[in-house]
């Protein structure tokens, strides 16, 4: 039997493909320069990894070893274009800002790996709710890092979220630091990996203190069954 809360806390957070297994780096360093931006990439990813691993689980029977990598291949990249289609259409500013970097998620080595891995040799629910957890620890890990750089970088938090979102996300506009001159680094490629590199330590961190509050019960257990038998 899957367990679907292992599933969702591998997708969250243990296995998480930007602050465990270090994969689409490449987005996340130039276009999460805003949380908004992050976001935007993040939904995006999200389509097509969510997508791609449903057609692949439903076609796992019916395709070749031989030839499995080139048919997944082809099923992103159909998804990439209907994804950069409808972004062109319906999201312009995003876009714009986006560009060249939605057409790359084709490379994304975190989708076609989770594909591979996963969705062809599990069912189409198990592979619904891995690739959805996936999907949503990918856009968070996307936010978080723009927020980090948003926030240092220019006192602002979701900055024009109503152009490149639509007016609906205009609600998440907020001006954290009024009449803040900011630190322009962090809104350039290299904050990227300045952003990365603190919130790696800060997930290391916690998972340290995780880890050792699951040790002390135990010990303190260990150590009270001992002076029972003494």
């Amino acid at each position: 039997m899957t367990d679907y809360s292992r599933l969702a806390k591998n997708g969250l957070w243990t296995n998480n493909m930007v602050f465990a297994q270090l994969l689409a780096l490449c987005p996340v360093m130039a276009v999460t320069g805003t949380a908004t931006n992050g976001l935007g990439m993040g939904l995006a990813t999200f389509f097509v990894l969510v997508g791609s691993n449903l057609v692949v689980s439903l076609i796992r029977h019916w395709v070749s070893q031989a030839v499995r990598i080139p048919v997944y291949i082809v099923i992103i990249a159909t998804l990439v274009t209907l994804t950069d289609m409808l972004i062109n259409a319906f999201a312009y500013e995003l876009y714009k800002v986006l560009g060249l970097f939605i057409a790359l998620i084709v490379v994304n080595c975190a989708i076609l790996g989770r594909a591979e891995a996963f969705a062809s040799k599990n069912t189409l629910w198990d592979t619904l709710v891995d690739s959805t957890m996936m999907g949503i620890g990918l856009t968070w890990a996307l936010v978080m890092i723009g927020a980090f750089r948003e926030i240092l970088g220019s006192g602002t938090l979701f900055a024009n979220a109503d152009l490149l979102l639509g007016e609906s996300f205009g609600f998440l506009e907020i001006t954290l630091i009024p009449d803040y001159k900011g630190f322009l680094i962090l809104l350039l490629p290299p904050g990227g990996f300045i952003a990365v590199g603190f919130l790696l330590v800060a997930k290391r961190w916690i998972d340290q203190r995780l880890s050792k509050d699951k040790k002390e019960p135990t010990e303190s257990a260990g150590c009270s069954v001992e002076g029972h038998g003494a």
